[in-house]
């Protein structure tokens, strides 16, 4: 029995991994495949921020919003669907895919590839050991042979501003999960969750606002991402304000308004406030301390995911804050895995750039596409990001809406491509498109960045007429001449 009266128990594996997100069951999955133990610590729902309040039920939202601006510029069909959403019916598709925020289906897969799911709150004591209370306070006292991973993921940050606490914002969790549509909703921050919770909230009949610090949406893409959103976003009649920034918040009474103090001395008011103004890592109760790491801190790690001092502590997804992008965290995953067994096996390690347990993607080659209408999708480096590496670059660009396949997939095609050109190799660092339809685009982009393949053999990559992917043709073409 432990002080507290409750029964403590001790399991020894090869691998603790505390958090089941995405990350945290594809660092089991690769660990468990090469034949070592391991148990899966989680405080929430297995399947984590993506499965529940994120990527699933963000895009199941966005779908019929996408879908519906479409369908509105296909001749012979516009006049079909110009009617409102079903709020009821997209609410309930959202509902579907997070399978009701339960997580039976996700724990069964872990039941399959035979990693020990441990619920409760994993904190490091010590070395390769965690102690994971469970709700009950009964303790279980886990050590790992090789390798604990840190899985945990991040948190959303809300400011503290005079009044927050009483205003009950919405962070990212809320906006993906509420039951109904607020009659007026402010969303502050301009990046994706902003972008895309304003084209959810809007088109299922909100009046949105967005107040945006800076000078634009998407701050990290290409300018014209942002332009091309902002431009459509105010047309569904979203209103965007940049250069401001929020002051304090009042809402006097649970069910009251909330008001929106900005520092140009104007007020919005609005009957639900957002948040989305990035975030923190979970780590501020992990025990950080105990291994000499300071609790809520970012972990800094190699590209093998080994947290730098030690050889045995791994942070993998978004609590390393190389790439937080559930796709990429994924991509560590299958890198921190093969170089925790590789390890362990005592097999040397493949960690050159591009090499089995390097996650050299995170630096060269992240994709990531932003679900909004129009979709915007980049890979690699900006122009600006290029340059500031100190890159010989050119930018090529080129109207999509000038490509055949553009102007059939929709009236009044609008849209843009850039793809970022290294002059000295003569290959691609970076790549992105703005237009309706074009996320599926981008994993040739990613194939491009990632395989470094010379312009003169993307030449020979032929894009099937009449279709948007013709766009890589014209882009050649124009750096050419």
């Amino acid at each position: 029995m432990t002080d507290a009266g409750k029964t403590s128990e001790s399991s020894t594996y090869d691998v603790v991994v505390i958090g089941a997100g995405p990350v945290g069951e594809n660092v089991a999955d690769r660990v468990r495949a090469a034949g070592l133990s391991a148990a899966v610590v989680e405080s929430e729902l297995v399947g984590g921020e993506c499965s529940y309040w994120a990527c699933m039920p963000s895009k199941a939202l966005l779908r019929p919003v996408v879908a519906r601006a479409d369908a509105r510029r296909v001749p012979g069909l516009s006049e079909a669907v110009q009617g409102p959403l079903d709020t009821g019916a997209v609410l309930a598709h959202r509902d579907e895919k997070t399978s009701q925020w339960k997580d039976d289906g996700q724990v069964a897969w872990l039941d399959s590839v035979g990693a020990d799911v441990y619920r409760g709150t994993g904190r490091i004591t010590g070395p390769r050991a965690v102690t994971v209370t469970a709700p009950d306070g009964t303790e279980h006292r886990l050590t790992a042979r090789h390798a604990v991973a840190v899985c945990t993921g991040t948190r959303a940050v809300v400011p503290a501003l005079p009044g927050i606490e009483e205003a009950r914002p919405w962070t990212s969790r809320e906006a993906t999960s509420a039951k109904e549509a607020p009659a007026r909703l402010v969303i502050v921050g301009g990046g994706v969750v902003g972008v895309e919770m304003a084209t959810v909230w809007q088109a299922l009949g909100s009046e949105v606002t967005l107040l945006i610090r800076g000078g634009g949406l998407l701050p990290k893409m290409e300018p014209f991402a942002g332009e091309l959103i902002a431009d459509a976003l105010t047309e569904a009649g979203a209103r965007i304000r940049t250069g401001v920034s929020v002051t304090a918040v009042h809402r006097p009474a649970p069910d009251a308004p909330v008001t929106v103090e900005l520092d140009d001395g104007d007020r919005v008011e609005a009957d639900e406030i957002l948040f989305a103004t990035g975030r923190a890592p979970r780590t501020d109760d992990l025990g950080l301390e105990t291994i000499g790491l300071e609790p809520g801190s970012w972990l800094t790690v190699d590209d093998s995911c080994r947290v730098e001092g030690t050889d045995w502590l791994y942070a993998v997804g978004d609590a390393n804050h190389r790439a937080l992008l559930t796709h990429q965290g994924k991509y560590q995953a299958r890198i921190a895995g093969a170089a925790i067994a590789a390890r362990a096996g005592e097999t040397p390690l493949d960690t050159a750039p591009w090499g089995a347990h390097a996650a050299t993607a995170d630096h060269a080659a992240v994709p990531q596409v932003v679900f909004t209408d129009p979709e915007a999708a980049s890979v690699g480096l900006t122009l600006a990001e290029a340059e500031r590496a100190g890159h010989r670059v050119r930018a090529v660009d080129y109207d999509l809406a000038s490509v055949a396949g553009s102007g059939l997939y929709a009236d009044g095609y609008r849209g843009r491509a850039r793809m970022i050109v290294d002059l000295d190799r003569e290959i691609l660092l970076g790549v992105t498109f703005v237009g309706p339809g074009i996320g599926e685009l981008l994993h040739s982009a990613t194939i491009a960045v990632a395989g470094e393949v010379p312009i003169d053999r993307l030449w020979h990559a032929v894009p099937a007429y009449p279709t948007i992917s013709e766009v890589w043709l014209r882009l050649l073409e124009t750096f050419r001449g």
